[in-house]
């Protein structure tokens, strides 16, 4: 009897995990009657074709095919949605956003990588971290700041020219866009300078924060099951398996983390000690106190009980702004200057805008500056067309029913204008999707046409309802967890462009650009380099 019981134990739990990795494949699911592709491999589903690095062509079919919803395959026989449509957004980012989370895995990654910053809460603490932070993301937050972003550009003109010299000259624009939006965000957000942007000078924080994303995708699966073991033994015991996990990119990626982790907390101390001292101290600081970290830490000495963040929290804070907005921005300067290279006529007209609102290269104030029609129609059709985050992933939390803006038929026949979606279901918000729709933007809406942007858009456009925070656009999300520092990212992007278009002509290399998607995309020469770039040829220009 004993015997038979001990061998039966093992047997029972291999057949339940037998059932808990394959028995979706056996079970039917309310999803099954919403269209979708079809499964591309028995184990993973379409998910390699969704997060191919190339794969821009399926997800033109799925927003082609599939134009609201489709239902896609993911591992191990689960399923999916990838959604586009407006009012079915709505529902997910807006209305029943505490129903539509970020997947737990994805939670549990930040929070082992950054603690319990403003991207790994939900819940009232994400809302009590948000009310704190939102002043520092304000209109007039955002004013005050030009001066600082116009000395960081002003010494990234000097390096480019340097750089490029008197005659035209092909350079990598895409590291110094890198280098630039990391300065910026540091200056900007921390008080802090990584890059003095004169030479290739190396920082160790600097360098972690480049490296973190690309390792990142690197260990997508690792991402995954990690946080599912997060609490087992002791911290102690979790280092000593860490640190036996035979894999370099692992390693790798836990020595880039200690030293963001590391440097975080050196900055905190300094600003602490500093807002102790008094102004005068704060003042000598770089930022002069100014940076959104230091006004977050002044307002969190003030706050109430209640409101007040632990200072986790504020190194939580830390790092997610330096990785959120970091690589966003890079590629979205990135991808303009490259449209601009290959449409000279805007670029003409977008130069003369800037050099009458800013004659002899003065700098354009922030007011004028941030309502120049064709600047700012650049950057919005730009991050319309080629957003740089293309999908964000959502899991549900409870059984919940969907409602469409308009009826799809589903497999059977039957004409649906509502899903009914199981609990712990994936939610592919589809970014891109929503904002190429045609039946919302026209039939030119895979054109980059800035000009839209001058003139009425179509009433198809408000009526559509997209619950974007900016533009009737998803790029930037909404709702409670939409992009907190999006005014901070336009800003830098017209400083760069208004620089260094009335310093340079911008024109295409003859090598070529390939845009890959991640999660953010990124430029490559060639569709099989790894190594991100994006040369672009710089002539100078005899008047600024």
């Amino acid at each position: 009897m004993t015997t038979t019981l001990i061998l039966a134990v093992p047997t029972i739990g291999a057949l339940w995990l037998l059932w808990r990795v394959f028995g979706a494949y056996l079970q039917r699911s309310p999803l099954d009657n919403v269209p979708g592709p079809e499964r591309t491999s028995f184990l993973r589903g379409n998910i390699s074709d969704i997060f191919d690095r190339h794969g821009w062509q399926y997800h033109d079919r799925l927003a082609n095919e599939f134009p609201a919803v489709a239902k896609y395959h993911g591992p191990f026989g689960t399923r999916g949605l990838y959604v586009s449509d407006p009012k079915a957004l709505n529902n997910v980012i807006v209305k029943e956003q505490h129903i539509y989370e970020e997947p737990r895995w994805f939670l549990g990654w930040l929070y082992m990588t950054f603690g319990p910053g403003l991207l790994s809460t939900i819940g009232d603490h994400h809302r009590r971290q948000r009310k704190m932070l939102n002043p520092v993301f304000s209109i007039a937050h955002m004013r005050g700041m030009t001066p600082l972003f116009y000395r960081v550009i002003h010494r990234l003109r000097t390096a480019v020219e340097n750089e490029v010299g008197n005659t035209t000259t092909e350079i990598d624009l895409h590291n110094w866009m890198a280098r630039t939006a990391l300065e910026l965000v540091g200056q900007g957000g921390l008080g802090y300078s990584f890059d003095p942007l004169t030479s290739n000078t190396r920082n160790a924080y600097g360098d972690a924060i480049k490296a973190f994303i690309p390792l990142t995708f690197k260990l997508h699966y690792y991402r995954i099951l990690l946080p599912l073991v997060r609490n087992i033994g002791t911290p102690a015991f979790r280092e000593w398996v860490a640190d036996r996990i035979p894999s370099k990119d692992v390693q790798e990626f836990r020595k880039t983390i200690k030293v963001m982790q590391s440097n975080a907390k050196h900055i905190y101390d300094s600003k602490k000690t500093a807002l102790e001292q008094g102004d005068k101290a704060v003042m000598h600081q770089i930022g002069e106190g100014k940076d959104i970290i230091s006004i977050l830490m002044k307002a969190n000495l003030h706050a109430s009980g209640e409101d007040k963040l632990p200072e986790e929290e504020v190194l939580g804070q830390m790092g997610m702004l330096l990785t959120a907005g970091t690589d966003t921005t890079t590629n979205a300067l990135s991808r303009t200057f490259h449209l601009l290279a290959e449409n000279q006529d805007i670029q003409d007209k977008i130069r003369a805008e800037l050099s009458e609102a800013g004659p002899d290269g003065a700098d354009i104030p922030y007011d004028t500056l941030v309502d120049l029609p064709l600047l700012d129609a650049v950057c919005r059709e730009t991050l319309r067309l080629y957003s740089p985050v293309v999908m964000m992933n959502r899991e549900v939390r409870q059984d919940v029913v969907m409602p469409l803006s308009e009826p799809i038929r589903g497999v059977n026949g039957q004409i649906l204008n509502e899903i009914f979606v199981p609990k712990d279901t994936t939610v592919i918000i589809a970014i891109r999707a929503c904002n190429r729709n045609k039946a919302i933007w026209g039939e030119d809406a895979l054109e980059w046409k800035p000009e839209r942007w001058l003139n009425k858009l179509p009433d198809s456009v408000a009526a559509a309802h997209v619950p974007g925070v900016y533009s009737h656009l998803m790029t930037f999300l909404g709702g409670g967890r939409a992009c907190i520092g999006f005014k901070f990212s336009q800003l830098e992007m017209k400083v760069v462009l208004a620089v260094l278009l009335r310093t340079f002509r911008v024109h295409a290399s003859s090598q070529p650009i390939c845009w890959n998607i991640a999660g953010v995309s990124y430029p490559t020469v060639g569709p099989e380099a790894k190594r991100q770039a994006m040369p672009l040829r710089l002539e100078p220009l005899k008047t600024t």
